[in-house]
């Protein structure tokens, strides 16, 4: 890796989390896929040699559980699912060169190899932990067989994830009081000797290569505080039958877990490509390994700058930890190259609600295509509607509305108005040289897509077609070749010659977004060849002499199509909303605690000591989903509180509000901000506590 500017004269390798072969795949899920397909297409454009590459996440407990409830064996459920994604990313323009799975002979094979190497160079220990056991099934519960509570921001978790508070990694024993979802009973910890990756012996690299790491902001910045302190060890086996087998004698009952070989298919489908296409194509091992030299300590760092390829992922928000710290580590370990950067995207929601696949509270991506929709439509809507890393709402209205005006309206309007005066007055490109602002425009654009380029901005990439298009547009009004044609001819030519030109800019500038409606642009102008073949420069090269009449672009979406999908929506989240409250009235007596039987003294009340407080200021902690930081007045000084109220309240709101602060609470640092106290809310809506009257700040409460 060069850390050169891209392109580089190294190959690329960009991947996209793997997806998890047990549901269908949904707008929330598409959104990394259609930017890791975007981005690879513009690392193309600007000459960067680039594998995409990706594959089926086939193992992990998820499929198992799922393969279980339907009475089939895991492999024949996940494989079902791995064929509907082999079949459905093309059907969104999604073209990997090499998109395998996880189950295969090459991961297998490559999986072993780098816990070998592990071993060799003595980087994997064996330690006796506590491991959840249902002793009403009479078996270990690996990870999603366990659900508890978040030993770490007291949020609901499962086994293996915190994944309704923060986000963080949990390995097996640390989720406090353990149920089995197999049985619902109690779990029980157990003793159990389990293989555990030393993630200490790569604290000092892992401190260096995210200095190193590019990529999206959260990305660079969350991993901190994971590996700040005592880094804790991976345990990198499971108790359970489905998986890869823990290559070591006379470990036959264990397999590897699923965040081992998952990443590794990252390699395993770009050694893949290598051997249907050939090494003169693209060479996996330069794109993955180090030379074979043995290295330590800034010799290896040096090696991984000198020869090494461009590794770039694209993820979702809930995987940063696996692929900042963990995947690192385990390349380090078996000598291979380090990621260059990691793009995060934010999460998606619909309508202002959390997505919820087990509620379908969704959109399926077959949805989509069953309403007759181009997916490139989709693909620009995506892509463009916010930065990478910022979460998105999906809108159909939203989505008419862009649709509707930036590329019926603002780039097929220009491209068909154009090139039709072109077609009917010259048919085709008039004689005459582009003229000098144009050209400059032009210039720009290509520049703008370098730049977003070099910066993995997502957005502007599949953006900047659109803003050439807008220029032209404004470019065609104002110098009205309709009316020159008769009167000054020449002059017509010439402003017919620019649109022309800017087509044709437009084509190749829009072809990562939108593939197939460059493409047909791209016919439409009569140029030879494919559009995806040209380098960026020939956006300047003269057009055809002669094309036909053009067709429009895009077509305008009805407003009754997106009513009744609106329709749909509503009764499809509606009934999501209505199982949630029925199931609440059904089980609100059973979900309350039950009532303390210690009682506390007078006196030990006495101890306690909440005061009146007022909320003066209010931020969300960066990198933390649920955390904000408050200034809170308690009269007699301003408290600084850590809560977890982002997902649950406006932050913008929150200054001014009364509150109950627990004043004695011990001090505690959170993402690296001390908390001062508690602010006093009730239930799982953090409904927070005030004082019906005005109360002074700083009066105590009795």
């Amino acid at each position: 890796m060069s850390h050169d500017q891209l392109p580089t004269d190294q190959p690329a390798v960009v991947t996209c989390g793997l997806p998890y072969a047990n549901g269908n795949l949904h707008v929330g899920h598409l959104r990394s896929y259609v930017a890791g397909d975007l981005f690879s297409r513009a690392l193309r454009r600007v000459g960067q040699q680039t594998a995409f590459v990706c594959g089926s996440d086939m193992h992990g407990t998820p499929v198992a559980v799922n393969a279980a409830e339907e009475g089939v064996e895991p492999r024949e459920f996940a494989l079902e699912y791995h064929e509907q994604y082999e079949k459905r990313f093309p059907q969104f323009n999604v073209e990997f060169d090499n998109y395998g799975h996880t189950d295969d002979e090459t991961n297998t094979e490559l999986t072993q190899e780098f816990v070998r190497s592990w071993i060799d160079n003595d980087h994997v220990h064996e330690k006796e932990i506590q491991v959840a056991y249902d002793p009403d099934a009479d078996q270990w519960l690996p990870d999603r067989y366990v659900e508890g509570t978040c030993p770490y921001c007291g949020e609901r978790a499962r086994g293996d994830e915190c994944d309704e508070g923060c986000q963080r990694h949990l390995e097996p024993g640390e989720v406090e009081e353990p149920t089995s979802t197999l049985t619902g009973n109690p779990a029980e910890y157990r003793e159990r000797d389990h293989k555990f990756l030393r993630l200490s012996d790569f604290q000092e690299y892992l401190q260096g290569f995210l200095d190193r790491l590019e990529g999206t902001e959260r990305a660079q910045s969350q991993p901190r505080e994971w590996i700040e302190g005592e880094l804790e060890d991976l345990c990198i086996t499971r108790d359970m039958d489905w998986g890869i087998d823990y290559p070591g004698d006379g470990e036959e009952d264990l397999v590897l877990y699923v965040w081992v070989d998952a990443p590794i298919e990252y390699v395993s489908s770009t050694k893949q490509y290598t051997e249907r296409v050939g090494a003169d194509t693209f060479d996996w091992e330069q794109a993955w390994k180090i030379d074979g030299e043995e290295r330590h300590g800034t010799e290896w760092d040096e090696a991984w700058t000198d020869d090494s390829g461009e590794i770039i992922h694209l993820i979702g928000p809930d995987i940063i930890q696996h692929h900042c710290v963990f995947w690192p580590a385990m390349l380090r370990g078996a000598g291979y190259n380090e990621p260059r950067a990691v793009l995060a995207t934010g999460f998606v929601g619909i309508d202002g609600k959390s997505l919820s696949t087990s509620r379908g509270r969704a959109v399926w991506a077959s949805e989509y295509l069953d309403e007759g929709f181009h997916p490139d439509l989709f693909r620009y809507y995506t892509a463009t509607g916010s930065g990478l890393e910022n979460d998105v709402d999906f809108s159909w209205d939203r989505f008419q509305q862009r649709v509707n005006g930036e590329l019926v309206g603002n780039l097929g309007n220009f491209c068909y108005r154009g090139l039709l005066f072109a077609h009917r007055n010259y048919d085709g490109t008039p004689e005459a040289d582009p003229s000098e602002a144009v050209v400059e425009r032009i210039e720009a654009a290509i520049d703008e897509f370098e730049t977003a380029v070099a910066e993995y901005d997502v957005r502007t990439l599949g953006q900047v077609a659109v803003d050439l298009a807008d220029f032209g547009n404004e470019y065609i009004q104002q110098n009205e070749p309709w009316n020159l044609v008769d009167d000054d001819p020449e002059e017509a030519a010439q402003v017919i010659r620019d649109c022309v030109q800017l087509a044709k800019a437009c084509a190749l500038l829009m072809q990562p977004v939108m593939p197939e409606k460059a493409e047909n642009l791209w016919a439409q102008l009569g140029e030879d060849g494919s559009v995806h073949d040209p380098e960026l420069s020939a956006a300047l090269e003269e057009p055809p002499e002669q094309f036909g009449e053009p067709e429009e672009l895009f077509t305008q979406v009805e407003d009754e199509t997106i009513e009744a999908l609106n329709e749909k929506l509503r009764d499809r989240v509606a009934e999501s909303d209505d199982s949630d409250d029925d199931s609440d009235e059904s089980e609100e007596a059973a979900d309350l605690p039950a009532l303390e039987d210690e009682r506390i003294s007078f006196e030990q009340f006495q101890d306690i000591d909440m005061r009146v407080g007022e909320i003066t200021a209010a931020e969300p902690i960066d990198g933390a989903d649920e955390l904000v930081r408050l200034e809170v007045d308690i009269g007699v000084e301003t408290r600084q509180v850590v809560a977890g109220l982002k997902q649950l309240h406006d932050t913008d709101d929150l200054p001014g509000t009364r509150v109950v602060l627990l004043a004695n609470m011990e001090k505690a640092e959170l993402f690296g901000y001390e908390s001062n106290g508690m602010v006093l809310a009730a239930g799982e809506q953090a409904d927070l506590l005030t004082t019906h009257e005005d109360a002074p700040l700083g009066t105590r409460i009795r």
